[in-house]
């Protein structure tokens, strides 16, 4: 298996537990206090947790090597695996909604105890290390899932806030209305964070430009045999990236001379970004008819 997945599944079991401890704790609050914001925040990191569980398959399938059926890899599986977050976050997203709409038509009393506060507090500074602790790692590891979980947890951070808010609010004596109103700016985060997910995913899935064009070139520029650069793309993620491009070479090269230089470009390219880079040059002789061509 490939190191990094290796270590983005570490990382996923890691805030996996975690994640369901966080859950549990704000479960037990929300039924002990009667409270459909606390719920709500509890069934928030529950989705947390569970969203590792796909990580963790999507993770599996993406570190597949190279087959017959799928010459380029399995690497976008874990990219298609952070879509099914999104659908989870919509689906609770909905649920919560739901539910706070209930308690606008029946308000029900909530029990207020000190350890309710202490709970959430304690769960707010692990969110906090966790959300940060991860996207750390899925930016060190280029991994899609970790950086697409780590905005889920994100968002729970600003749900926790707000719900503590809607406790001191109803503590100090504002109306029971409070509790759900606070639901559903959970609801509202819970969306934007699928939002936000959906649309780093979709640029992966549909194949937008991994790097510029421009910085292709000053890479391949800095080889002296290069004589120009065109027609330059780019997909995937900075973990597995595909460049195809036209480079202008000296006619009077040899083969094996063309042939060394695609794999010294390829090499210059790897460096640059990460070894995982898979090149295709197309040659081109250098003439008069190119002059023109940056």
């Amino acid at each position: 298996m490939n190191t990094n997945y290796s270590q983005v599944k570490f990382v996923l079991w890691l805030i996996l537990f975690a994640n369901f401890a966080v859950a549990l704790a704000k479960i037990i609050v929300g039924l002990m206090i009667k409270s459909a914001s606390v719920m709500a925040d509890g069934f928030h990191s529950l989705t947390d947790g569970s969203s590792n569980i796909i990580g963790l398959i999507g993770i599996g399938l993406a570190s597949k090597p190279v087959d017959e059926d799928h010459p380029y890899g399995h690497q976008k599986y874990e990219t298609l695996t952070s879509l099914f977050i999104v659908g989870m976050l919509l689906f609770l997203g909905i649920q919560i909604i739901s539910n706070a709409i209930q308690k606008f038509a029946n308000p029900t009393p909530i029990q207020l105890e000190p350890i309710s506060f202490i709970v959430m507090i304690v769960t707010l500074l692990i969110n906090l290390f966790v959300a940060g602790y991860e996207k750390k790692r899925g930016l060190a590891l280029n991994s899609t899932i970790l950086v697409s979980d780590s905005m889920h947890t994100r968002s729970d951070i600003f749900v926790t806030i707000g719900v503590i808010s809607a406790l001191v609010g109803m503590k100090l004596g504002l109306p029971l209305w409070i509790d759900p109103i606070a639901s559903l700016v959970v609801a509202g985060f819970i969306f934007k964070a699928g939002y936000e997910i959906f649309r780093m995913t979709s640029t992966i899935l549909l194949d937008s430009a991994v790097v510029t064009e421009e910085e292709v070139r000053k890479v391949i520029k800095t080889n002296p045999l290069v004589k120009g650069v065109h027609h330059v793309r780019s997909r995937g993620t900075m973990e597995s990236m595909f460049i195809d491009m036209h480079v202008l070479a000296d006619p009077s090269m040899t083969l094996l001379e063309v042939h060394q230089l695609t794999h010294d470009l390829e090499q210059q390219l790897r460096e640059h970004f990460h070894n995982n880079v898979q090149v295709i040059t197309h040659m081109e002789p250098f003439n008069s008819e190119y002059k023109k061509t940056p």
